[in-house]
């Protein structure tokens, strides 16, 4: 656990209440896994579940869960080949009798990626593999969402019938439907690479395609229930933001909040941003790197009761290692913490969870004390207000405004 010593930047530095930052496991990249990409999911127990790129018996990452207490135990180890999957970049999500489903993305029939169950036991199913070409999609490397009815959604990164990638549904059988196939070019977004949908009350799906669009910078889209798919937004680079990952959050008005990896007024290392279901968008912050602001913010967000945006920046902060923080939705930034690699990790990439109790959990794809990424959990008290717009520009100029993308280079079909 590392207790921190914590400051409020404003006009001036001001007292804050202490934080307490815990990693409850650090991974070592051989049998108990390694780079978790993903983000988590608990269960009424406190227990959290994930998967990792690599690491486990066979070299291909493995699904994993951690206990309250920092214990961490190996649910299932993938095989890779041609009858399982092979490295995760997603977490897993649970059904109600705590059935894990993820995806992979590579190995399988096809070599192009499969949907997982992994049950109570720890028995894995696959339920499907994508087969590619024109008729399925293909290199799933988004994560997926569940229903009540038990039915998967989610979105590959290439493959259908213009190779741009298709949004898909299983049904509780492993029955798959291919429910929107990104056409690209101007009209449409394409190649949804890193993000996973989103569900409203009606059925309807949101997301981000993180190319194509007018601009060719990704677009904002939404998928309703009878398959008619909306660009709420297409981002046009500059100021605007470009690249959009990760998963959205919705409010209860139909309102739209997500993040891009690169792009922004400030030094290009990204934005927040809200689309409304009229497709006025408004970018809510411009991430400015430095000691006092994250960058490259590759996870998304999420959103709790009160309508308060939480996510993580792969870089930025104290050491350029990452960041978690808060956004107000007029756009106030509050950084909760920065990764320094041995003590805490760095380089977050997955979604958070929070409680609750208002506790976030999530994970760092590389350092911590094995030097493969970490779980963690942060209180839910303020670290570090961001600095005044002048201050972290001038503090982020000692990086590269360099568009940023951790993830590796995309395959096609």
């Amino acid at each position: 656990m590392t207790a921190t010593l914590l400051f409020v930047w404003a006009a001036v530095a001001m007292p804050a209440p202490a934080q307490t930052f815990t990693v409850l496991y650090s991974f070592t990249g051989s049998s108990d896994g390694g780079y978790p990409y993903g983000g988590l999911v608990q269960d009424s127990l406190g227990n959290l579940y994930g998967a990792t790129y690599n690491g486990g018996s066979a070299g291909y990452g493995v699904v994993f869960a951690v206990d309250s207490t920092g214990a961490e135990t190996v649910l299932y180890n993938f095989q890779g080949g041609t009858t399982d999957g092979c490295h995760s970049y997603a977490g897993v999500v649970m059904d109600a009798g705590g059935n894990l489903y993820g995806t992979t993305s590579e190995c399988g029939a096809s070599n192009h990626g499969i949907v997982f169950k992994v049950d109570t036991t720890g028995t894995e199913t696959v339920l499907h593999n994508f087969a590619g070409g024109t008729t399925d999609g293909c290199l799933p490397y988004g994560g997926l969402t569940l229903d009540g009815a038990g039915n998967l959604y989610g979105t590959t990164s290439a493959c259908g019938t213009s190779d741009y990638g298709v949004i898909f549904k299983l049904d509780s059988d492993g029955n798959e439907t291919i429910l929107y196939n990104f056409a690209g070019r101007n009209a449409d977004g394409c190649h949804p690479f890193y993000s996973s949908p989103v569900a409203d009350a009606q059925g309807s799906l949101y997301g981000v395609a993180d190319g194509c669009g007018s601009s060719g910078h990704g677009v904002v889209y939404k998928l309703d229930s009878t398959g008619v798919e909306t660009v709420l937004h297409s981002f046009a680079g500059g100021s605007d933001g470009c690249d959009p990952f990760g998963a959205v959050a919705l409010d209860s008005s139909g309102n739209v909040f997500g993040t891009t990896m690169n792009c922004g007024s400030a030094e290009g290392f990204g934005t927040v941003w809200e689309a409304t279901q009229d497709k006025k968008e408004t970018v809510l912050h411009s991430f400015a790197g430095g000691t006092s602001d994250g960058s490259y913010a590759q996870a998304g967000l999420i959103m709790d009761a009160s309508g308060n945006l939480y996510g993580n920046t792969l870089e930025g902060g104290d050491a350029n290692l990452g960041t978690v923080f808060e956004a107000t939705q007029s756009g106030a930034v509050t950084l909760l913490h920065s990764f320094s690699y041995t003590d805490d990790g760095a380089n977050p990439t997955g979604t958070l969870l929070q409680d609750a109790s208002g506790n976030l959990y999530g994970t760092s794809l590389e350092g911590g004390s094995g030097g493969y990424g970490t779980v963690w959990v942060l209180s839910p008290q303020r670290k570090r207000l961001r600095t005044s717009p002048a201050a972290a520009k001038d503090a982020s100029s000692v990086h590269s405004p360099a568009r940023r993308q951790k993830l590796p280079q995309r395959k096609t079909g």
